[in-house]
């Protein structure tokens, strides 16, 4: 039902080309969906509304979840000796996994900054996203944003950490790279 209302409100706007059909979208109707339009951060919808779907279906996206979880929970704060997950930046409701595209996978993560104001956020989300990409092996669709209100620029800051010409622009930069390193490095 949401994914029909989603695709509805996509189909409707402006000249894109027609949706092709994707077999293992999981909805109560076979539903077009276009590669080129999936939701993303922006479509908090897709995000409220729980999947009923194949057992099988929900436990890979719940194994998905756990490693993702595990692997976020290492991430080391840039400013303090603690990890994102001593802080509560990041905790076990951060991760939400959704299935697409038949072996794909959409990953939503919200962390939620220690303060409003966080002058580091934009760069936490760095670290969060170097980490799964240096990690899982599974075809997926990341979106990283600020939890719903608790930053005080938190649109500016998803619209950077989830484009990706200003990720791969940001770790050009070697200092901010090895900043990211040092923070997604796991302890021997």
């Amino acid at each position: 039902m949401f994914l029909t209302s989603f695709l509805k409100k996509i189909s409707s706007s402006e000249n894109k080309p027609q949706p092709t059909k994707v077999d293992n979208v999981i909805s109560e109707d076979a539903v077009p969906i276009s590669s080129v339009n999936l939701p993303s951060w922006k479509d908090g919808t897709v995000w409220s509304t729980p999947l009923g779907s194949q057992h099988d279906v929900i436990s890979q996206c719940q194994e998905i979840k756990e490693i993702i979880t595990d692997l976020l929970r290492m991430v080391k704060d840039p400013e303090k000796p603690n990890t994102l997950a001593d802080l509560q930046v990041i905790t076990d409701e951060s991760v939400q996994v959704q299935p697409f595209e038949g072996d794909g996978y959409l990953v939503r993560i919200d962390f939620n900054p220690t303060v409003p104001h966080c002058s580091l956020a934009s760069l936490i989300g760095l670290c969060i996203r170097g980490k799964i990409q240096k990690n899982v092996l599974e075809r997926i669709k990341l979106d990283i944003v600020i939890a719903k209100g608790k930053h005080s620029t938190e649109e500016e800051i998803n619209k950077q950490i989830n484009d990706k010409e200003r990720v791969a622009a940001a770790l050009e930069n070697p200092n901010l790279k090895e900043l990211v390193d040092s923070c997604i490095r796991e302890e021997e």
